[in-house]
């Protein structure tokens, strides 16, 4: 690994750190990035996550979808996981933890925000870490690929019907407006862009001309 992936939890960590001071430094132009938002989504951090995710989407090839009869144990067991585990428990731990133990902890009316939060980042496999961490164990590439293609085709359609049964189980008013274009801004746009990325590059030079342009968005 190069040095910046090696220390990467150390950057990380200075970032957090930069950002609280900046906040408090500068709060009059932080809170004009705030507000920055339609529909409660903030427009420059959904611009800094498509920074982030279309340079690991540009390595999804949807032909690879053909290969999952190949893999079925390993992907059932992920889909299983992913869709009818993970958004459920982690509703049922937000509400034990946030709605009750911390409850007395959090300022009021809080609660079901964080909750919320919760179930929105539970419901949404990251496709970014699926690449790291199969890089970093030397994983078997056509498995990692077919995994994530599948994973975010079911993303476009799972993720609203979801989010929006967990959160009217958990008595929190469904925003429909925030979770469709959450949809769009974070999944949507960044697979179309991604794809038409890939097939410009495999079009104009093939997969060495794609191979350059990942080697150089690899930091992002």
């Amino acid at each position: 690994m190069s040095l910046f992936e090696r220390y990467l939890s150390l950057w990380v960590s200075l970032c957090i750190v930069l950002g609280i001071g900046l906040g408090h430094l500068f709060p009059s132009a932080f809170a004009l990035i705030a507000g920055a938002e339609i529909a409660n989504i903030n427009l420059p951090v959904a611009a800094l996550i498509w920074l982030m995710i279309i340079p690991m989407l540009l390595r999804i090839d949807f032909a690879a979808l053909g290969s999952v009869r190949r893999h079925w144990r390993g992907v059932g067991v992920t889909l299983f996981i992913n869709w009818a585990v993970k958004p459920f428990s982690m509703a049922l731990l937000g509400t034990l933890f946030i709605g009750h133990l911390f409850a007395p902890y959090l300022p009021d009316g809080q609660g079901p925000s964080y909750i919320a939060g919760l179930i929105l980042l539970a419901a949404a496999p990251c496709t970014a870490m699926v690449f790291v961490w199969s890089n970093l164990l030397d994983g078997d590439p056509s498995y990692t690929l077919s995994q994530v293609a599948l994973n975010d085709l079911i993303m476009l359609f799972a993720f609203a019907p979801i989010v929006g049964l967990l959160l009217g189980v958990a008595s929190i008013s469904v925003p429909w407006d925030t979770l469709l274009l959450s949809v769009g801004l974070y999944i949507v746009v960044p697979v179309v862009v991604a794809q038409w990325l890939r097939r410009a590059q495999l079009r104009a030079g093939g997969q060495a001309a794609l191979e350059r342009l990942l080697t150089r968005l690899r930091p992002f």
